[in-house]
């Protein structure tokens, strides 16, 4: 009757769905030394959880003071504040700078074409000017 509800325990065991109680039941009968001779090789897992149970640590934990870190950590926020700001207006400027390149590109291309086309316009003038020559010339 006992190895039935050793059984039966074992598998609730392995389904994870005992109780404190019954892990209790099954950690006494596995360290016992009448164990059913198909159960031994629970035996070691056990006897683990039972030595286990028992440890403790009982080295000290050295603390360190959070203060320090406070320190460093304000000392690295204004540095990298300092940085964002000095680059990010050089990066500005630099833009800015990019931005008055090409509208003054634009301008000076606008101004060069408008150029060519009084070029033109002159020839013309100029060509007029040497047919008229031509015609108060021979009379």
């Amino acid at each position: 009757m006992e190895l039935d509800r050793i059984d039966k325990l074992m598998e609730k065991y392995f389904e994870a769905t005992t109780t404190v109680a019954e892990e209790d039941v099954l950690r006494d009968y596995f360290l016992n030394e009448k164990v059913a001779p198909h159960l031994e090789q629970y035996i070691p897992l056990f006897q683990f959880f039972s030595r286990a149970k028992e440890e403790q640590f009982t080295k000290q934990v050295p603390l360190k003071p959070r203060k320090k870190h406070f320190k460093w950590l304000s000392v690295a926020a204004v540095a990298v504040l300092v940085f964002g700001i000095y680059f990010g207006k050089n990066y500005q400027e630099k833009r800015e700078a990019e931005y008055a390149y090409q509208q003054t590109k634009k301008a000076l291309t606008l101004l060069a074409e408008n150029f060519s086309r009084g070029t033109e316009k002159v020839a013309y003038l100029n060509e007029f000017e040497v047919t008229k020559q031509k015609i108060y010339n021979n009379n």
